[in-house]
């Protein structure tokens, strides 16, 4: 047997959890992965609601979802992992029984959603329960993924099909921006709000990691790229420090990193030598604690994580609160 794969390339992933009782679907809960698809679902964070989605890619994720749940002949838990490219949805797989995200939905909506399948699946039917589908929430709830990697030296930490994380968190707010920035704090990942951001990325992400960069450099942050990188953004009219790769020799960036001077990194990289050259960056930065991001999408997330930690202090409530107060 022959498998012939094909990778969507700059899509959208997206998990949908679904309870079926037969005859009706409940679409319990939407979730936009923040990476691209490609990375494994368990590592990707995801925000419920989507934060980018048109009302119309929703509306049409919902109806496939009703459509394969019933067509399965489903009863209870159901997951869908979809794709967006260029507003074509993708299928990626459909999975007839209970995800890993069904506890952070049921957080994040306020529905027992694990009760109510179970009662399904012994034979009540979701009429029985008073769930509303269209309810519009007042808050947007972000998933992150933890990883074990400061307790295994000599492991990389780039992200890829293969699934690394050991736990997730969940930060919630108002909206989606200190959600984000919540999510991080409670994954062990404090973002910062001024210091030295260091880019080093591939050729197709260099015009987005101008954009972020034009948009911490507003903020107040200094920028440090390595040379192609550097020469971009420069380029693009940026100030930015040239710093050296580790193969070019001292000083280079990782001595950015371990002396301090770097406090944000932004790394993304493809081909098996670029990833073994660049491999000292990443594992420098999680040693040290420094926040870093290795997708193009986790690093927007991050930099809209910190314009609005630059805006005010992220406020505290427990988690019952979001359900009964309209923010």
């Amino acid at each position: 047997p022959v498998l012939i794969d094909r990778f969507l390339r700059d899509a959208i992933e997206i998990d949908v959890d679904a309870i079926c009782d037969g005859d009706t679907v409940y679409v319990a809960g939407i979730m936009e992965h923040i990476e691209e698809a490609g990375i494994h679902s368990g590592d990707s964070a995801c925000s419920l609601p989507p934060y980018s989605l048109s009302p119309e890619i929703v509306e049409e994720l919902k109806r496939q979802t009703r459509a394969l749940a019933l067509a399965l002949g489903v009863v209870g838990l159901m997951n869908v992992q979809f794709a967006v490219q260029a507003g074509v949805i993708f299928i990626l797989e459909v999975n007839p029984r209970a995800s890993r995200t069904v506890p952070f939905v049921a957080k994040a909506t306020g529905v027992q959603v694990a009760k109510i399948a179970a009662r399904i699946m012994a034979g009540e039917k979701l009429k029985s329960f008073d769930l509303d589908e269209d309810r519009v929430l007042a808050h947007v709830s972000v998933k992150e993924a933890v990883f074990p990697f400061s307790r295994f030296p000599g492991v990389d930490i780039i992200l890829g099909p293969e699934m690394k994380s050991t736990g997730e968190v969940m930060g919630i707010d108002a909206d989606f921006e200190r959600a984000f920035a919540k999510s991080q704090l409670g994954a062990g990942n404090r973002l910062p709000v001024d210091g030295t951001a260091f880019i080093s990325v591939k050729d197709r992400d260099k015009e987005a990691a101008a954009a972020l960069a034009r948009r911490l450099s507003g903020l107040g942050f200094a920028l440090m790229a390595t040379g192609g990188t550097q020469d971009f953004l420069a380029g693009q009219g940026l100030d930015v420090v040239r710093v050296n790769k580790v193969q070019e020799g001292a000083p280079h960036c990782v001595e950015a990193i371990t002396d301090g001077a770097v406090q944000l990194v932004i790394n993304t990289t493809e081909g098996a030598q670029a990833i073994a050259d660049s491999y000292t960056i990443r594992r420098s930065a999680l040693v040290h604690n420094i926040p870093h991001y290795t997708t193009m999408t986790g690093a927007a997330a991050a930099v809209a994580a910190i314009e609005a930690m630059t805006r005010g202090s992220l406020e505290v409530a427990p988690l019952q609160a979001y359900f009964e107060t309209s923010f």
